[in-house]
């Protein structure tokens, strides 16, 4: 079962060189917490924050390419969780084809987030649960 889980938090210290977000369970109380660098969580503060690039960025340009190529992204995927490692996918339709594209989870959410609303993000009910054991382990 996919379960819709929603950004709530981007932690930024300049502490540490790992950040974090958090995902939440849309109706839920489970939360996902996922590390990741300085330069991914600062650029998905911006684009939450709707502070524009006088230029594209990596994620405009993976956007505009797909849009470009007939394809619409319909949202994202983290479907795997495996060795403290969590596996996402950009999901894009294009014609009657849904086509899965790899991504880094903090990637996959930088895109997400550049759309007005949010592009879902979805996750197996079965990666959340492994990855809530695993925090609590």
């Amino acid at each position: 079962m996919l379960i819709r889980m929603e950004l709530t938090r981007i932690v930024i210290t300049e502490m540490n060189s790992q950040q974090a977000l958090v995902l939440r369970e849309v109706n839920g109380k489970r939360e996902l917490p996922i590390v990741i660098g300085i330069v991914e969580a600062t650029t998905i503060d911006r684009r939450v924050k709707r502070i524009e690039s006088p230029r594209p960025l990596t994620h405009d340009l993976l956007c505009n390419t797909i849009e470009v190529l007939g394809g619409k992204i319909q949202d994202i995927f983290i479907h795997r969780f495996e060795a403290q490692t969590y596996f996402a996918a950009l999901r894009v339709i294009r014609g009657n084809e849904l086509i899965e594209i790899d991504s880094r989870p903090s990637d996959a959410i930088a895109v997400a987030v550049s759309f007005e609303p949010f592009l879902p993000i979805l996750i197996q009910e079965e990666v959340l649960n492994l990855a809530i054991a695993a925090s609590i382990e």
